[in-house]
């Protein structure tokens, strides 16, 4: 299938969008960043080109004072707390989780508390108080002491749960680019663009969720980059698509 054939999906929904004066709202995070590199500056220059806002959730514990120096003028971009040290703490028979309930709670709770303490010191004018956990997996009962702890919302991946949202505002990816369980690089590109077609028909007589891209520049493989690339054209050349920070869209919860 050519090019213009695998994205024509996206194109054709986007257009039934506009036919009803509807807008569709995208936001992009990319997560596990601690210091400058070339995928990064690749995926930074790609954000400004495109004009597309992101998000990049930073690890607290290995995040380098790089970093912060490389992203002061980037305008566009914002860093969301990444748990602590993105360290699997589950037993091998479970899902990798760092916040989850194999360890004290305090315990959990304090290191949270010092990842929110170093990306605001470490980033004061990119910094966002907003979650994500590693793995996106995060304890039931942790989520309501969040607000104490400074947050101001919890991003995951998939649709947003009631008993997260009872405690916090929600703001979730929903569409990953990586072939986690398989290549482990990038997935295909028709089943990523029948993936994002199917979250915009799930909004279109209903939930307004902002539908979440998610990345993780340091495994980029080049399938990826480009599925990336194409996407951030098709949707600058819609004229009712845009691209969302998050701050913004946690002011609208």
């Amino acid at each position: 299938m050519g090019i213009d054939a695998t994205w024509q999906p996206l194109r054709s929904e986007l257009q039934r969008w506009f036919d009803a004066g509807r807008q569709a709202q995208f936001w992009l995070r990319d997560d596990d960043a601690v210091k400058p590199t070339s995928a990064l500056e690749r995926l930074l220059e790609l954000s400004n080109k495109n004009d597309v806002p992101m998000t990049l959730a930073v690890v607290p514990a290995h995040a380098e004072a790089t970093l912060a120096e490389r992203l002061t003028d980037e305008q566009r971009i914002l860093v969301a707390v990444h748990g602590w040290s993105h360290q699997n703490h589950a037993p091998i028979t479970e899902k990798k989780q760092e916040l989850g309930s194999h360890r004290p709670r305090q315990m959990v709770l304090g290191e949270i508390g010092e990842g929110v303490a170093r990306i605001r010191t470490l980033f004061p004018q990119r910094f966002v108080p907003v979650l994500v956990p590693p793995w996106n997996r995060i304890d039931q009962g942790l989520i309501a002491e969040l607000p104490r702890l400074g947050f101001d919302a919890l991003s995951v991946f998939g649709p947003a749960k009631a008993k997260q949202t009872a405690f916090i505002p929600v703001v979730n990816t929903h569409v990953d680019l990586m072939d986690w369980h398989g290549t482990r690089g990038g997935r295909n590109h028709e089943e990523l663009v029948a993936a994002i077609v199917k979250e915009l028909q799930s909004r279109f007589d209903g939930l307004g969720e902002p539908i979440g891209i998610l990345t993780h520049h340091l495994v980029h493989d080049e399938a990826a980059w480009q599925f990336l690339h194409k996407l951030f054209a098709i949707i600058a050349a819609a004229p009712n698509a845009r691209w969302a920070a998050l701050g913004e869209l946690i002011q609208g919860r």
